[in-house]
């Protein structure tokens, strides 16, 4: 496949603004402003600790994934790169549980946001998150800049809180606001800085492990950008002050705020942060906020689970009608498939929300976690080729190669491991291994009745932009 095969197609609308948006806004979704609040119940103030090791094995991930887009931008560069460095089972498999994380994520988001709704305006949730699903895919189908311009002012909000609550979070600590005590004393006053161990800053690290995900949208984005190579290789680089900035910094305000132990944190460890510091109609606010943070995935969600269904059809493991695209260059029998595939978790999160619906989001639980191995796999094959090949597009490159890599790969293996030892997680574990076999056993039927026979893809001429 060449670069002209994928452009003829998709259409290069997302301009650098949307790019930078895409990438920052991945890193802030709606686990940060609520699901923070269990992690800090778990490792006490040394969350931070928890929070910025995930964080560097997230950002050390990308990088490898950065090298291999820079290098060959292609849509669906997950799937693609496991394609041609693995083998068409390894893109199958990839690819295809990368469309049901995203997939089943849609009909979360929309349930999410429709309970936020719900409590504003009293309508049934149900209808609430049909119109929240319409509006999303009508967002989508329009074109792909429609779909950045939309994530861009999501993110724009999303990043305007955050920069908000750190000033303030800052002015208090440091005693310039109003009645703030200022200094530490919270922060290492109960119990200190590590209450619960060492122990339990990895526990929350396989917690938060996965809170990151959505960082690697802006390589899916890279084959509609007009400089794919340029953006990936900026966002990628800049991962690391925004997981500095958006995550660290925040949650070390907020148990430099609120006791570590406070019952509010693990309700809503923001919220209760901003009424600690008498901010008028903070709760408010911060469900408007977080209503983004949900619309954003949301709006996400169905523009990846789209293009990663575009290349499965493009490569034939898909069913050949889904790959058409409109005069806009949208795959729109792709989304709609997604959305009407995510009405299944919206109708199980009303009519069974504590059995299939429950299944059905422990089943993605670690599904990042195999994409995660899948990529430094790739990028462990992949580099060798492209060094033998085309050594002039490797301008981007994985730190310390290989043995960052592998480093990578044995802590990824490690958190999975525990995993199967921790009550709290061994269920998404075992869940996210059954959706993981049951995609990889559908591969011999893809085998036998697939209209083209499984193909690797080549690693073919430069298709990036030099950087």
């Amino acid at each position: 496949m060449s670069e002209s095969s994928d452009r003829a197609g998709l259409r290069a609308g997302l301009r650098r603004r949307h790019m930078t948006m895409l990438a920052i806004g991945g890193a802030i979704g709606a686990g940060l402003f609520v699901g923070s609040g269990a992690v800090i119940s778990t490792a006490g103030p040394a969350a931070v600790l928890s929070y910025a090791a995930a964080g560097l094995l997230v950002l050390c991930v990308l990088r490898a994934l950065g090298e291999m887009v820079v290098a060959r931008p292609v849509a669906g560069s997950l799937a693609e790169y496991a394609r041609m460095a693995l083998g068409p089972f390894a893109g199958f498999t990839i690819g295809w549980l990368y469309w049901y994380l995203y997939v089943i994520l849609v009909g979360a988001e929309a349930t999410a946001g429709a309970g936020i709704l719900a409590g504003w305006t009293g309508l049934p949730q149900w209808t609430l998150a049909a119109a929240l699903l319409v509006a999303m895919t009508a967002v989508n189908l329009v074109s792909v800049r429609s779909f950045g311009e939309f994530e861009f002012w999501f993110a724009s909000i999303k990043v305007a809180a955050i920069l908000v609550f750190v000033v303030l979070g800052v002015l208090y600590v440091t005693g310039l606001w109003p009645d703030s005590p200022g200094g530490a004393a919270v922060l290492t006053g109960h119990g200190g800085f590590v209450p619960n161990g060492a122990g339990s800053v990895f526990t929350a690290v396989v917690a938060v492990m996965f809170a990151f995900g959505g960082t690697e949208i802006v390589t899916i984005a890279a084959a509609e950008s007009e400089e794919p190579g340029r953006a990936v290789a900026r966002a990628t680089s800049n991962v690391l002050w925004r997981v500095a900035l958006f995550y660290v910094l925040s949650i070390l305000l907020v148990v430099s705020i609120l006791p570590w132990n406070d019952a509010k944190i693990l309700t809503s460890p923001f919220v209760s942060a901003l009424d600690r510091l008498d901010v008028p109609a903070a709760g408010t606010l911060m469900q408007a906020v977080i209503l983004t943070a949900v619309l954003s995935v949301l709006n996400s969600a169905i523009y990846v689970s789209s293009r990663m269904l575009y290349v499965l059809t493009r490569d034939g493991d898909a069913p050949a009608g889904l790959v058409r695209l409109n005069r806009r260059g949208v795959p729109v029998r792709a989304i709609l498939l997604g959305t009407v595939a995510a009405w299944a978790a919206v109708i199980a999160s009303y009519v069974s929300p504590d059995r299939v619906f429950k299944f059905l989001m422990n089943s993605i639980g670690v599904v990042l976690a195999f994409v995660y191995l899948a990529i430094l796999f790739s990028q462990l094959r992949l580099r060798p080729r492209l060094r033998r090949e085309d050594p002039a597009s490797l301008t981007y490159r994985m730190w310390l190669f290989p043995y960052l890599t592998w480093l990578v790969i044995a802590a990824l293996l490690a958190v999975l491991v525990s995993m199967a030892f921790l009550d709290g997680q061994r269920s998404q574990l075992i869940a996210s291994l059954v959706s993981l076999a049951v995609v990889a056993l559908a591969y011999p039927l893809r085998r036998r009745f697939g209209r083209r026979p499984p193909a690797t893809a080549p690693l073919t001429a430069p298709r990036g932009t030099r950087v």
